[in-house]
């Protein structure tokens, strides 16, 4: 006998998912939209380094703070809806579509953002995603009685914020900085104000992975710019250039090796739940920033740097110190058994006193290494701890 699968529809009524649900993993169309916003990362990260490189690092670590605020709030707001109501029919499909079209809209915005301050074309790439957000949110409201109060406040409060983003296209460029701060407070206050009064049925185990997910294409930037590195290295015969390469991949490694040396867990109550899911925007851009604070030591171990020695050494520093000190605070302390809490922060302090010394990325890619050597250490204590006897 065969059987046969069921086709996709074109539309079903988008329920609530369960939170238990078993075997919830993300699907090839998560997948896709991750891919995607590689393209968004990419360009973000290569003009930060470009900016660092040219001595405009203040205002280069500015738009790279505002512009990585966009690519990962949206991300993360299509990600936790996603994880609570994705029908996978064909109207939600193309949805999706459309909010990846808004990603690639900002990702072509994002040179002109940093070297001209130019952000319409990056600012309606946004909006894009967002306002097809609008469209699930309503839809969800339809389907969901329990949960409908919470789904239109979504839909409300995401409207409202959009346009507000696109009157300040209109304001003088002088007020750019505090309308960004302004309404990137409001954009994130609104799944806050959402969710006090009954939170969306998302799935702990699903986030955790797509989160885990996100930080491997981020990841992947760090790689790339260590393929760089090696790839300049062996062009111009430069054995120093070769050695970076080498404490380049020590320090990818050491960055996923402590992202996932534990299983993440997402905490259920909702103003915990918000620190975990929004302190992650520091890791995410700590970690693209290392990829683009290596290319930067690139530049200045061929002279292309603009920037003296230790600015190039802090280019890599302290985005690692940020992301050391952020996965303490989200993954670690909550979870301190089979680890040693208190290396984070200690090595953070030595990563920040790095760049005083010559040979920044060495230093660096031997700190990370024995903060990897103590978790290993400090969980094979906790193993044999926990390890019946007799």
């Amino acid at each position: 006998m065969t059987t046969t699968r069921p086709l996709r529809p074109w539309y079903r009524p988008m329920v609530a998912r369960r939170t238990d649900e078993e075997h919830r993993s993300a699907t090839p169309l998560e997948l896709f939209f991750d891919l995607c916003f590689v393209v968004a990362v990419a360009q973000v990260a290569a003009n930060l380094h470009h900016e660092i490189s040219a001595g405009h690092v203040s205002h280069g670590v500015l738009r790279y703070l505002m512009v990585f605020f966009a690519i990962w709030w949206a991300w993360m707001n299509v990600t936790w809806f996603a994880s609570a109501y994705d029908t996978d029919d064909d109207v939600y499909r193309i949805t999706v579509l459309v909010q990846i079209a808004g990603a690639l809209i900002l990702a072509a915005g994002v040179p002109r953002a940093f070297t001209e301050g130019d952000f319409a074309t990056a600012t309606y790439g946004y909006v894009v995603m967002r306002l097809a957000a609008v469209a699930n949110w309503l839809r969800a409201a339809s389907g969901d009685p329990e949960h409908r109060r919470t789904d239109h406040r979504y839909a409300i409060g995401v409207t409202l914020v959009q346009a507000g983003w696109l009157v300040r296209l209109l304001s003088p460029a002088d007020w750019w900085a505090v309308t960004f701060v302004l309404l990137a407070v409001a954009d994130v206050l609104v799944p806050a104000v959402a969710e006090r009064s009954r939170m969306t049925p998302w799935h702990a185990g699903h986030i955790a992975e797509r989160y885990g997910l996100f930080t491997l294409i981020v990841l992947g930037e760090v790689v790339l710019a260590v393929s760089l590195a090696v790839q300049a290295g062996v062009d111009a015969g430069d054995d120093g250039l070769r050695r970076l390469a080498a404490a380049g991949v020590v320090i990818v490694f050491a960055l996923w090796w402590l992202y996932f040396d534990r299983r993440a867990e997402v905490p259920t109550r909702l103003r915990r739940t918000l620190a975990w899911g929004y302190g992650h925007y520091l890791i995410f851009a700590s970690v693209a920033a290392v990829g683009a604070g290596l290319e930067v030591t690139v530049d200045g171990l061929r002279n292309l740097a603009k920037v003296p020695g230790t600015v190039v050494g802090y280019a890599v520093a302290v985005p690692v110190a940020v992301y050391l000190v952020t996965l303490w605070l989200l993954l670690v302390r909550p979870q301190p058994e089979a680890t040693v809490p208190a290396a984070f922060p200690v090595t953070a302090v030595l990563v920040l006193l790095a760049p005083l010394v010559p040979g920044t990325v060495y230093v660096l890619a031997a700190l990370l290494f024995a903060l990897v050597a103590v978790t290993v250490a400090a969980r094979r204590r906790a193993l044999r701890a926990a390890a019946p006897s007799g």
